[in-house]
């Protein structure tokens, strides 16, 4: 019951948010599982999550499809480099950095209004280096954010927010549920190469349990999440990634 709670919780708050990874993993190592088929286990149950999330923000999404055609390759490819990597370099690689992500990620999504504000008027006066070369920044920036998701997960989300928020002009609502996608695809990518090249790694029950949890998290989510007013979501988004990051720091 308390891993599919942990589900249910970790898969509302990546819908809203990002960052559930750091409820399920946390509580699966608590359970005595290997750190390595926990991340595994817990990668392929919040699959599950990320698709009912999306589908609760199926509404927010219909204004950027173009905008996910092109990323989603991007966060697919970046997917499966993590999960590869994962298989391949110690699990203490990424620990010192992902506390820096996490806040430059915060930093992204507390000050994104101004610094689109600062890129539109760049626009406007002629000193932006162009739409082209800012898209190709984009999809390098979610390439590699698709990677550490394939890798870990922690906090992706908010990461994506924070570079979409800085980068584009669209509203943060669309930008969580092109987040989601995004994500969610990460997660799929990654869970495949997973059940591929370690499936002994893959702890079935717990899977079973986190999917479960998080399928009704992420409707949960959903509903919730898309009634918050802009300004209400990123100071959600903004207190639980510094949670996270108190919890990483401090309490790992």
């Amino acid at each position: 019951m308390t891993i599919f709670l942990a589900g249910f919780w970790a898969g509302m708050i990546n819908v809203v948010v990002g960052s559930g990874t750091l409820v399920t993993f946390p509580v699966l190592l608590l359970f005595g599982y290997a750190p390595l088929t926990a991340n595994i286990s817990n990668n392929i149950g919040l699959v599950a999550g990320g698709l009912s999330g999306t589908w609760g923000y199926r509404k927010e999404l219909a204004p950027n499809k173009e905008m996910i055609k092109r990323l989603l390759p991007a966060s697919a490819i970046g997917g499966l480099a993590g999960a590869l990597l994962l298989l391949t370099l110690p699990p203490s690689a990424f620990g010192t950095i992902v506390p820096v992500l996490i806040v430059l990620g915060i930093l992204m999504v507390a000050f994104g209004p101004v610094l689109q504000r600062r890129m539109a008027l760049r626009r406007f006066t002629g000193e932006d280096p162009g739409p082209s070369r800012s898209a190709v920044g984009l999809i390098v920036g979610i390439f590699v954010l698709g990677m550490y998701g394939g890798y870990f997960g922690a906090a992706q989300g908010i990461l994506i927010v924070g570079l979409m928020g800085i980068m584009t002009t669209v509203a943060l609502q669309q930008i969580n549920a092109v987040k989601n996608v995004l994500t969610t695809a990460v997660n799929g990518i990654a869970a495949v190469t997973f059940m591929i090249v370690a499936w002994h790694y893959i702890d079935w029950k717990v899977t079973a349990l986190i999917a479960a949890g998080s399928l009704f998290g992420g409707l949960v989510g959903a509903k919730f999440g898309r009634k918050l007013p802009p300004m209400a979501l990123r100071a959600t988004i903004i207190v639980v990634g510094t949670a996270a990051l108190v919890k990483m720091v401090f309490f790992a």
